[in-house]
């Protein structure tokens, strides 16, 4: 049996291509994303395709090389969280950046029913900041 630190890992650890279809199979169908206030994604999505496309597709076209690498996993009971650091680099400024960001995920039954995302937002505020 899988636990629920292993399928969080197997969403972080694929490959840019099976990313989203591993995400999409591990998500409740109303599933809420909670994207940090501050952060230039902020917001809180439900369903998988309000996340792609307010999160994932965004984050594709926006920047370069975007990776959220965790280096720390912690799991109690059905509670995954997943600390690590964004990079990438901001296509309109030509900018780099790397954030320090926790996930929380909560599982029930199985699947994601939640995310909530903690950020360092001023580093990827200053990347995407042409005057800075």
């Amino acid at each position: 049996m899988t636990s629920n630190k292993d399928v969080i890992r197997g969403t972080y650890e694929a490959s840019p291509a099976q990313k989203g279809e591993r995400l999409r199979a591990v998500l409740a169908p109303d599933a809420s994303w909670t994207e940090a206030a501050g952060f230039p994604y902020a917001g809180t999505y439900v369903g998988f395709d309000a996340i792609a496309a307010n999160v994932f597709q965004r984050l594709a076209a926006e920047w370069i090389d975007y990776r959220a690498e965790p280096h720390t996993y912690l799991e109690d009971g059905e509670h995954v969280a997943a600390f690590g650091v964004y990079s990438g680099t901001y296509r309109a400024t030509g900018k780099a950046m790397t954030a320090t960001f926790a996930h929380l995920y909560t599982f029930k039954d199985g699947q994601i029913v939640r995310m909530e995302q903690v950020v360092d937002s001023a580093m990827a505020l200053r990347a995407m900041d042409p005057r800075a």
